[in-house]
């Protein structure tokens, strides 16, 4: 499946063009699904749609879950659900029943089976699998993406929707999407933003030698559409190459 690859200059104008893509493409729809992620894009996102989208985007109709979440309190600094709370959700009109969020201060593991089953009774299923109309991702500079991460690929693979990753430099507790679940999406979009991504940008978009061991490079919905937005620093090592 070919990626559709958009370059914009920094991060504040892939955060700009992004949240105009989502405004026309919510357009077109009525109740969504979609899975956010964490860090440093998404922040500058989420404001920006507080500030200039408030009024513009129908946000009853959306339904909010997370691609991963930090095993933290949703008050504590770390956690996505925080972050997204205090820049975007606090700030719009939004049912509480439309957000979904991983409760990162339980049991890991009993968490991974409760979200999978809230998942399950909100989500539509295709092929006898939840169904987002839209995963917002990310990319570490190891190339790991949600909390799946290079020494952890058996998360690609599995059967269930949710598992408990950790993370192999802290030892944090995470709970994530699979692999399976990635794939399944409607639509799929990688925020990445920053040099420190560049050189691993190359590799998974030129499926360079070795590019299989990043588990970025497994993205690829098998009856969705699959999206990079990047910024220039990002996508350097990419462009030269071409």
């Amino acid at each position: 499946m070919q990626s559709d690859i958009k370059i914009y200059e920094d991060n504040p104008a892939v955060a700009a063009a992004f949240a105009e893509y989502l405004k026309n493409w919510l357009d077109q729809r009525g109740v969504v699904h979609i899975a956010l992620s964490g860090g440093s894009t998404p922040k500058l996102l989420f404001d920006l749609l507080a500030d200039q989208y408030m009024q513009d985007i129908k946000w009853e109709q959306i339904h909010f879950y997370w691609g991963d979440e930090r095993c933290v309190p949703p008050d504590d600094s770390e956690s996505n659900f925080k972050t997204a709370n205090d820049l975007l959700l606090k700030n719009i009109v939004v049912p509480p029943g439309n957000i979904h969020r991983i409760q990162g201060e339980d049991d890991p593991a009993e968490e991974a089976k409760r979200y999978s089953q809230e998942i399950i009774n909100h989500v539509p299923a295709t092929a006898g699998r939840p169904t987002f109309d839209l995963i917002i991702l990310g990319m570490g500079a190891d190339g790991h993406t949600a909390s799946i991460f290079p020494d952890q690929m058996e998360l690609l693979r599995s059967d269930q929707i949710c598992e408990v990753a950790t993370h192999p430099e802290t030892g944090q507790k995470r709970v994530t999407l699979t692999g399976r679940i990635l794939n399944n999406a409607l639509q799929t979009i990688f925020l990445v933003t920053g040099s420190s991504k560049s050189a691993i940008v190359k590799t998974i978009l030129g499926k360079e030698e070795g590019y299989l061991k990043y588990p970025a490079a497994h993205v690829h919905p098998s009856h969705g559409e699959l999206a990079w937005f990047l910024d220039e620093a990002a996508a350097s090592d990419w462009k030269a190459a071409q």
